[in-house]
């Protein structure tokens, strides 16, 4: 038994509570202590069986009561980890370096444009080129809204005129950073440092406003785009529009945990949902 579970608080036998409420509070009260720190691994429920001389069916239940608090994500074959963040909406970019490290990494993103996608992906790509990530197969797919038909968002406020201009406009920013990460991934198989690299974009007809990632098809991650009025400049002029902002969007996180909990099923439905755009509605992006 290691140190770090012998550190632990042990059960109170004159405490009527059930040891699994009893395991639940100690470890909560490690997490919210830092005595275990954001994104660090607990012991494994064998480890915190022995511990406290339960059966692991207890433990599952204590760590099912994390779960549901949202103070721990459990990953299949990994175990429990603290969520990176217990008080606010994760951030993406260590979760995106995480998933390199697999074998297979898997990619899935929807949303207006992947311009934050585009900036997790930099060091993890980076690293492979380095020869410090060696994953054997890497699959991006992106899916945006089709500018080529008026939308909601992104619109002009004042009128049609400028409409068409508004969304060349979205196409240019979106098309920036997909094209870039297309083609920074297949570059790695084409170096033979990626056994197998694609990466795809494919265009729908329907307004973005909310993005959603999966990754590694274990976790999803969701967050709302609030439509906002600013201007931006078109030909030396500025427009008026309605937008959406989306750069620095609180993210929620689901994992998919050894049982059919709640985030194990929104990661499931996330992945559902991709697959019925992706495979219906969605078309290859056109130059």
């Amino acid at each position: 038994m290691n140190g770090v579970v012998e550190s632990l608080d042990g059960l109170d036998p004159d405490d009527p509570r059930p040891a699994s409420q009893q395991i639940a509070n100690v470890l909560r009260a490690a997490i919210l202590t830092r005595r275990f720190q954001p994104g660090e691994r607990l012991p494994s429920q064998n480890e915190l069986a022995e511990r406290y001389g339960v059966a692991r069916e207890t433990v599952k239940v204590a760590l099912r009561v994390l779960r549901e608090e949202r103070l721990i994500v459990s990953r299949q074959g990994s175990g429990a980890f603290v969520r990176a963040q217990t008080e606010r909406p994760v951030g993406l970019r260590p979760h995106i370096e995480a998933a390199f490290e697999r074998q297979h990494v898997s990619i899935d993103f929807a949303g207006f444009s992947s311009e934050t996608l585009h900036g997790a992906l930099t060091e993890p790509l980076d690293k492979i080129r380095a020869g410090r990530l060696t994953p054997e197969s890497i699959a991006v797919r992106i899916l945006v809204p089709d500018q080529s038909q008026p939308a909601a968002v992104p619109s002009a406020i004042d009128g049609p005129e400028a409409d068409k201009a508004v969304r060349d406009r979205a196409t240019r920013i979106s098309r920036r950073h997909s094209e870039a990460i297309v083609d920074a991934v297949r570059e790695l198989g084409e170096l033979g440092l990626v056994r197998s690299a694609t990466a795809e974009v494919r265009a729908h007809g329907t307004a973005a406003l909310f993005k959603v990632y999966v990754l590694n098809n274990a976790e999803a991650f969701f967050g709302f785009y609030p439509v906002v009025r600013h201007n931006v400049t078109i030909d030396h002029e500025s427009v008026p529009i309605f937008d959406v902002m989306g750069k620095d969007v609180p993210l929620f996180q689901f994992a998919v945990g050894d049982e059919e909990d709640l985030a194990t099923q929104y990661v499931q439905q996330a992945r559902a949902w991709f697959d019925s755009v992706w495979t219906t509605i969605a078309r290859e992006q056109q130059s």
